[in-house]
């Protein structure tokens, strides 16, 4: 290269070099070759916020980089790409905030990011990069909801949403606090809106089931499997008295426990609640509905103290006939099982919690097994784990439950019981509830949908009365995509919860065959771009496919995928399911997208806190490449500790690591010996060791304890009198993955012509990596006593002699008759004595 050489370690000149070079030689361009391995790994590609990177975000940046880069040098095809996650609430939130347009603001956040990521020298195919508001991508993502149309997987349904006047907004549950929003405490009031809904209750055995083939976290399988939510169980229905043909369905796994129902709790939305409250509780009733919907599910279903009212009705237990009063609380949600339950306090917390406040029966029905500590019901409740799996019946019912059955043999018997008489049955349910789509917001994809209406005049004309009548959904023709976002000077949020597309009138009503349409006003979530981004990825130019099946071929699946733990549920969840469907109508081959997960875990600030502007301890990354390179950032970020660990930044820390890298330049740059004998064979034997070591740890991803042995090493060529040129170029291919800027600019310092990008990865030898001596332990009885040096090929007889002669093993054997000298060879020795 051209550029003047440095004689001493100065990144500032190092890094844009080498970013140069990458550039202008499309270094890291993914190419498929025949016959070669291929990796296909993927970073969690991030919103551009206007805030920029902080030191936090480029932890598993820097992990993925690090695979990369080993993997091409290993030979292997890498597929390493970045793109943006641009749509979204925060973008619009910002544009408000700033009074600039979503576009202009995502552009510019966009430019910042791609600069802060480029300085830190990761290795990405720019040449893909992808933007889910970019017109080329927006045009498949409506394809692929159109697909899910087709099959029946997207419907309107009217759903209750947290409606946030003030914000002008839905909100989600978590974004709602003692009914009020997290942001800015306004108002918030579940209002019944018309909605578009995925249908992802239809994969939820599939996505629940497909867990157990992959490898990922325990953590994260456990959390899908909780957000699914799989349960078997059984409906109950119990009749309302004095209504004809009324009856209220619940759905329980402790069918076990009917007959100690003491009372039945509808949800406060739940259709029945108006029509069977009593005249003398109908202003109760309507009150406390009234208050529910002010309050989350999440809210709700959290309260530690459990409210209600009586709707002065009573419905009648199916097993034992017995008349229970009915009850309103908020902590029954309508949207999980049938939106009723029925109370047994004896082994219930909530239920106990409920029935102790309202001063409500407590009637045992489970007792522990025989010898577990007796438990007393009006105290505690009794739930044993929640599936009675070693309690007994004390109270039985009828000829086919009785007292002294196991409770699975009561669930069995009462089950099947309810099947015959048809008052309920077995059933499966799921906590999982279909994905409401919509979102009554500006900045997102619209929806290809549109409806033919009637109307009795111009709906374009502002102000002009007329009637709307909306017929069935039509899709948008494949050739009409995409359907564009309207250019909007104000695209506020309103009062009215349609959302601000509804304000587009020349956008939104259009003539078709001599009558009117109107376009849907809802635009897609946030998720919808980050459901399938992987695959475009393969393929990110191609306008007449989302991806071409040789590109899914050449690549898929995923190998690799890191990103932030925030997204072990929704977004893993939503692009499974949207993969599944992709599955099923044949345009992918894989059932599952992401073969490996890792989560890294988060960099807190210096204060040991989560870093936020809020918390002014947010330290940003241009700070830190200025101060001590691009190269120690990276470094120092994956010696902090294991990427799967929360770790405290420390400014200080990484001067440290600065002075490894110096000392790499050092050694590298000093007095590099072509000489044979200058590589005497400790020096081979380290180097082996280390080759061996650092490409096990970062196949492994424990990039710390691989930064540990280069140190060592690197540390002990500086040592030597003359730095073998093998044992340096051996180390400056290590650890140019870590520090890839420094890596390149020694290799070029060392001769060589060509970017390290694709150098073989060293190897070892097997013999220069075996030890000749040996430290082994030994164990008298099963317990350590000493430790012994033996040669490494030692026999049993060496080693019998060895461990004899040691004074602290002979202590323990003094006056004892050896029975057995076990010898596992190069482990450990025990002497059993008696």
């Amino acid at each position: 290269m051209n550029d003047v050489q440095a004689d001493r370690y100065d990144p500032s000149v190092i890094e844009p070099k080498w970013q140069r070079y990458w550039d202008e030689h499309n270094t890291f361009v993914s190419k498929r070759h025949p016959g070669k391995k291929k990796l296909y790994v993927l970073d969690m590609f991030p919103y551009p916020s206007g805030a920029g990177l902080h030191v936090g975000h480029p932890e598993g940046y820097t992990a993925t980089d690090i695979v990369a880069r080993q993997a091409r040098m290993r030979g292997l095809d890498v597929l390493h790409p970045m793109g943006w996650d641009a749509f979204g609430l925060p973008a619009e939130q910002h544009a408000i905030a700033t009074n600039t347009h979503p576009s202009d603001t995502t552009r510019k956040n966009i430019a910042t990011f791609k600069r802060q990521l480029k300085s830190l020298g990761f290795s990405y195919d720019w040449a893909r990069e992808l933007d889910t508001t970019d017109p080329g991508y927006v045009k498949w993502t409506q394809w692929i909801f159109l697909k899910l149309f087709e099959r029946g997987l997207a419907y309107q349904a009217s759903s209750p949403v947290n409606w946030c006047a003030a914000l002008g907004t839905v909100l989600a549950n978590e974004e709602v606090i003692d009914g009020k929003s997290e942001r800015g405490d306004y108002p918030v009031e579940r209002l019944p809106l018309r909605q578009w809904m995925l249908k992802i209750t239809a994969y939820a055995d599939r996505l629940d089931a497909d867990l157990g083939e992959l490898d990922w976290p325990e953590s994260t399988k456990a959390k899908q499997h909780h957000w699914i939510g799989r349960s078997e169980g059984t409906e109950i229905d119990f009749e309302v008295e004095g209504v004809s043909n009324a009856k209220v369905r619940v759905f329980t796994t402790r069918a076990d426990t009917l007959p100690g129902v003491t009372y039945v709790v509808l949800a406060p939305e739940h259709p029945l609640v108006v029509t069977l409250a009593s005249p003398s509780q109908a202003a109760a009733v309507n009150e406390y509905v009234d208050a529910a919907k002010r309050k989350s599910d999440l809210d709700r279903s959290e309260a530690k103290t459990k409210t209600g009212v009586a709707l002065g009705a009573r419905v009648r237990n199916p097993l034992t006939g017995d008349l229970v009063p009915l009850w309103v609380g908020d902590y029954v949600i309508a949207g999980y099982g049938t939106g009723a339950v029925m109370a047994v306090p004896a082994h219930d917390e909530r239920d106990h919690a409920f029935a102790r406040a309202y001063d409500q029966a407590i009637v045992q029905v489970v007792d522990p097994a025989a010898g577990a500590p007796a438990v007393n019901v009006t105290e505690a409740a009794f739930t044993d784990d929640g599936v009675a799996r070693y309690g007994r019946l004390v109270r039985g019912a009828s000829d086919f439950v009785r007292s002294g059955m196991t409770s699975a043999e009561a669930r069995r018997a009462i089950t099947a019981w309810l099947s015959i008489v048809g008052k309920g049955g077995p059933r499966i349910t799921y906590r999982l509830r279909d994905w409401v789509f919509s979102r009554q917001r500006y900045w997102g994809e619209p929806i290809p949908i549109y409806f033919p209406v009637t109307c009795d005049g111009d709906p374009r004309v502002p102000g002009e009365p007329y009637t709307i009548h909306y017929e069935q959904p039509i899709p948008v023709p494949i050739e009409e995509l995409p359907l564009r976002l309207p250019v909007l000077d104000d695209f506020r949020p309103g009062t009215d919860p349609v959302g601000p597309l509804a304000r587009a009138a020349d956008w939104r009503f259009f003539q078709q065959d001599g009558r009117w349409c109107a376009r849907e006003t809802n635009t897609m979530p946030q998720w919808a771009g980050s459901c399938w981004y992987y695959l475009r990825y393969l393929d990110p130019h191609n306008e007449l496919k989302a991806w071409s099946q040789a590109s899914y071929d050449d690549w898929m699946p995923v190998d690799l995928y890191v990103g932030g733990g925030e997204h072990a549920v929704l977004h893993l969840l939503y692009a499974r399911f949207w993969h599944k469907v992709l599955f099923d109508i044949g345009v992918v081959k894989d059932a599952e997208p992401f073969h490996k997960l890792v989560h890294q875990g988060m960099i807190l600030g210096e204060n040991n806190e989560k870093m936020s502007k809020a918390r002014g301890n947010v330290v940003n990354p241009d700070d830190i490449v200025r101060a001590f390179g691009a190269d120690a950032l990276r470094t120092y970020e994956m010696f902090m500790g294991p990427l799967e660990q929360v770790k405290p930044w420390q400014t200080n820390a990484i001067e440290g690591v600065r002075r490894f890298l110096d000392r790499a330049w050092t050694v590298a740059t000093g007095r590099v010996s072509d000489d044979a004998a200058a590589y005497d064979e400790a020096t081979q034997k380290l180097v082996h060791k280390t080759i061996r070591k650092v490409s096990a740890d970062i196949e492994a991803l424990r990039f710390n304890t691989a930064i540990s042995a280069l140190m060592i090493l690197v540390k002990h060529l500086g040592s030597l009198p003359a730095v073998p040129r093998p044992g340096v170029e051996a180390a400056v291919l290590l650890l140019s993955p870590f520090a890839p800027h420094l890596g390149e600019e020694l290799w070029e310092r060392l001769g060589h012509a060509t970017s390290l990008a694709y150098a073989p990865w060293p190897s070892f030898d097997p013999a220069l990596v075996r030890d000749d001596v040996i430290e082994i332990g030994v164990q008298v009885n099963g317990k350590f006593r000493a430790t012994i040096t033996l040669a490494a090929d030692a026999d049993e007889a060496a080693a019998r002699e060895a461990a004899l002669a040691e004074p602290k093993v002979r202590a323990h054997l003094e006056g004892k008759a050896m029975k057995k000298f076990i010898y596992v060879k190069g482990k450990i020795v025990n002497i059993m004595v008696g």
